[in-house]
């Protein structure tokens, strides 16, 4: 099952509103907030097409008003 790692990044203080949020994004199968560079870090499956990831799930995070910016990690292997 190929995943990829989203690093989301949010306005300061709206953790609790950007996680609501996502939990209501499909595909997404993990969410944890972070200390660090990050704020949030999201699991998504991406199924086979990773073009796909990008409409379906990246542009719908980067939509959430109080996302800033987003790094997304495709996963190459998993052991």
């Amino acid at each position: 099952m190929p995943l990829a790692y989203v690093l989301i990044n949010t306005a300061r203080g709206s953790e609790d509103k950007v996680l609501k949020e996502l939990r209501k994004l499909k595909g997404i199968m993990e969410v944890h907030t972070l200390y660090g560079m990050h704020d949030i870090i999201v699991k998504v499956e991406i199924g086979d097409q990773p073009d796909k990831l990008k409409e379906d799930i990246i542009w719908k995070i980067r939509r959430i008003n109080e996302v800033q910016s987003t790094t997304t990690l495709i996963v190459a292997d998993a052991f």
